[in-house]
Order: structure tokens, then C-alpha cells, then sequence
């Protein structure tokens, strides 16, 4: 295996794991969970202090197991029943008991969260205090970013901060110059063996979906679009199909549902995007294990590529770029070409770039829902050879594109971003 294949691999090893519950609230559930470990017993008073795009995706998020929205339950219980050791699973432990106490400390008023003045997109900063010690933790760049850990004014872990990934566009993945061709030369020639491991994707997902159909969730879309199907009023087709699974699952993630999504660079929901379309497609045209993976690669490691190219948290529904790279695995799964996939990209991208991110909440499954639809239209059209090129923000040239989008998230939404979190501040 070439040093490049060996990097792309643990790109997705890095990039593509298990979250149980939305990550921003995880985030801080996991930064109070350490804090926990230090204090050695319950905390009686934490403070956490997020950047505004944490704030935005955390605020009206249900949090897995707690029957409850918000940040400061994300704190109280990741401080009182969660285990730092578990990464983006956190409070895959967490019990009644546990959560009973996290609200009464929420209710006695211990509970102090606020937005904290900083440049970085991912940032948390929770003090926490108990009977006997203090505690102070912060996470920033990554949502297990780890950079600082002290007790009682003793320092015991300090990183220093590396220049993260997206923050200032450019077709880098991780460090790596990588593009689009090396990524899709990777997913086609990379022998089974070593890309097998990408399945789990679809076991962990396609449970979630089902989670989601079974139960009431969230918006409940997924669930209403199935029963519409089941009464003959939607027809039974794959893009029907698909669109329900898929917004079945987002569904169940936001609705607090405590099964794990397999997330893609941060974030459940576009896991969720970048796996069921592509599993649903395979379904339908009878693909084997090996082609699915293939195209698994494609959707994931595309996504995490043309993702790299702007901040992490933004104004910009990540799904947008999710689903570009889905229309890139379903050309490849229909038997089309290389090109055609380039075509399939620009074609998403021209359909649902201004799709806007106003924080993470049970809506959040229409926007699946859409990019979904958007990435099956993009490669139908690809397939017959159309393609979008040379209008407004996409090039000729996928490159060009996917860098005209980079260059628009960073540089030219950050006053959307700003007003969209004054608005939901308010």
C-alpha cells in the first residue's frame, strides 16, 4: 500500500466513527465528563463558556438518553455519568439516576453556560468545581479536541494548537495535498481488504433509520413519508425509499434517540447522508459487499475532501457537500464514469449551495431529506451526461468548483453566520 493510500485511510479512521447524540452538544459533554474524572465525585457548579457556532448547533438539540434539549444538560450529565474515555460516545453510559441529578443541579442553578469570544469555530471551556476540588477543561479544533486538563490549579495535560484543517480553505486533506482523482483512484483500486471496514457504516446507520421508522422521533419525517408510501400515496420507488430512510434516521439523532450515528468529519447527520442514499442505491441495483464499499469510500472520504475546504462550523449546511460526494458514489454504483461523477458534483452543488445552517434540531432531517433528493437528481442528470459547468459558482473544471465553495463559506458567510446566530441568541 502507497504512503498516500495509507493517509487516506486513517483520514477515515479519524473522520468517520460512531457519535452518540449531536456532536456539538457532545462536545461539551465530553469536555464535562473529563472534568468529572478530575473532580473524583459529583460536581456542585460547572461553567461553560462555547464559541458561537457550538452554541448555534447545540441550543435545540435533544441529548441522547435525557429527554431534554440544550447545553447545560449536555454539561450536567456529561460531568455526572459520562465517560471521557468513549470519545464521541460519552454518555453511552449515562443512567436515569445519573440524569436525575443533572437536572437537579440544573434546577438549583449550578448550570452556567455562555457564549465565549473567540476566532475558533469549535471551542469549550468548562470550570467546574465540587466539595473538595476544582476542575478546568477546554476543547478546541475538534469535537474531542482535548488541549487542556487541570486540577486544583495543576496543570495535567496541555496541548498546543496545531493548524486545523479547513479553517483556511485549500485542497489539503489533514496536511496532505490530495484531489479529487486521488480520492476516487484510492476508492476504485484500494484492495477490498483494507477498505472493508467502511461497511460498519451501514450496520450502524441503517439501525438508526430503523430506530427512527419504528419510533416517534424528532420531526418524525422519515417515519410520515414511509406511511405515506405504506397508504399508496407516495409511490415505493428508490428515490422515494431512500428519502424516507435516510430522513428516518436524522429523525432519531436529533430526537435524542440512544443508538449512535457513524458520523463524517463532526457531524451525524451528514454520516447519515454520506451512508443510507448510497446503501439504498446498492439495495436497488444488487450491488456486492465490495461495490458498496467502494462506493462508501467515495461518499465519505469525497465528503470529508470537499469539506476540507472550508471551517468546520459555518453558516453552510454541510450536507450540501455530503451529498455532492453521494452523487459521486451512486454514478460509480450505476457503472458510469469518472468524469460523469465530476459532473455529478457540480450538478449537487449548483442545486443547494445556499442551503443555510441555523443550528442543529429536528429540522434537520428536511435538510437531509433534501440532499438526498438533490444527490439521486444530480446523478441521474450526470448519467445522461449533463452537467452543470460555467454558471455562477461552478467551474468547468470540479476542482475549480469545489475550491469557489471553500472560498464562499470562508470568506463570504461569515456575516450570515453572525446574523444567524444573533437571531437565534435572541
Amino acid at each position: 500500500m502507497t504512503p498516500l493510500w495509507q493517509h487516506l485511510i486513517d483520514v477515515i479512521h479519524k473522520e468517520v466513527k460512531p457519535a452518540l447524540g449531536c456532536t456539538e452538544p457532545i462536545a461539551i459533554a465530553l469536555a464535562a465528563a473529563h472534568a468529572g474524572r478530575l473532580l473524583g465525585e459529583h460536581p456542585t457548579h460547572i461553567d461553560v463558556a462555547v464559541s458561537d457556532n457550538l452554541y448555534k448547533n447545540a441550543m435545540g438539540v435533544f441529548v441522547p438518553g435525557t429527554g431534554r434539549i440544550g447545553l447545560p444538560i449536555a454539561a450536567a450529565v456529561g460531568a455526572i455519568g459520562g465517560d471521557p474515555d468513549a470519545g464521541l460516545e460519552v454518555l453511552a453510559g449515562a443512567t436515569p439516576q445519573n440524569v436525575a441529578d443533572a437536572v437537579k443541579l440544573i434546577e438549583a442553578g449550578e448550570i452556567n453556560v455562555t457564549r465565549a469570544t473567540t476566532n475558533e469555530f469549535i471551542y469549550v471551556h468548562l470550570m467546574a468545581r465540587s466539595a473538595n476540588h476544582d476542575a478546568e477543561v477546554m476543547i478546541i479544533g475538534s469535537h474531542t479536541g482535548v488541549t487542556l486538563l487541570k486540577k486544583d490549579g495543576e496543570v495535567i495535560l496541555e496541548k498546543k494548537l496545531g493548524i486545523q484543517s479547513g479553517e483556511e480553505g485549500g485542497s489539503t486533506i489533514e496536511g496532505l495535498n490530495v484531489d479529487l482523482r486521488a480520492v476516487y483512484d484510492f476508492a476504485m483500486q484500494a484492495d477490498f481488504e483494507d477498505i472493508e471496514f467502511i461497511l460498519e457504516a451501514k450496520t450502524i446507520n441503517v439501525a438508526l433509520a430503523q430506530e427512527g421508522l419504528d419510533n416517534e422521533y424528532g420531526l418524525q419525517l422519515g417515519r410520515t413519508l414511509a406511511k405515506q408510501i405504506e397508504d399508496g400515496f407516495l409511490s415505493p420507488d428508490l428515490l422515494n425509499t431512500m428519502s424516507a430512510f435516510t430522513s428516518a434516521a436524522s429523525d432519531a439523532r436529533m430526537g435524542g434517540a440512544s443508538l449512535p450515528a457513524m458520523s463524517n468529519y463532526g457531524s451525524g447527520n451528514q454520516g447519515i447522508t454520506a451512508t443510507l442514499p448510497v446503501v439504498k442505491m446498492a439495495e436497488f441495483l444488487k450491488s456486492s459487499d465490495e461495490e458498496l464499499a467502494r462506493a462508501l469510500i467515495l461518499s465519505h472520504l469525497g465528503a470529508i475532501y470537499i469539506k476540507s475546504h472550508y471551517p468546520p462550523l459555518s453558516a453552510f449546511c454541510g450536507n450540501t457537500a455530503t451529498s455532492a460526494a453521494v452523487a459521486m458514489a451512486m454514478v460509480y454504483l450505476k457503472g458510469g464514469t469518472y468524469e460523469q461523477a465530476c459532473m455529478a458534483i457540480n450538478n449537487v452543488i449548483s442545486d443547494t449551495a445556499g442551503m443555510v445552517c441555523d443550528g442543529a434540531k429536528s429540522t434537520c432531517a428536511m435538510k437531509v431529506h433534501t440532499s438526498a433528493q438533490a444527490a439521486f437528481k444530480a446523478t441521474v442528470l450526470a448519467l445522461s451526461n449533463i452537467g452543470v459547468a460555467s454558471q455562477g459558482i461552478i467551474s468547468a473544471d470540479v476542482e475549480e468548483t469545489i475550491d469557489n465553495l471553500g472560498q464562499m463559506v470562508t470568506n463570504g458567510m461569515r456575516q450570515t453566520d453572525e446574523k444567524i446566530i444573533e437571531i437565534m441568541s435572541h
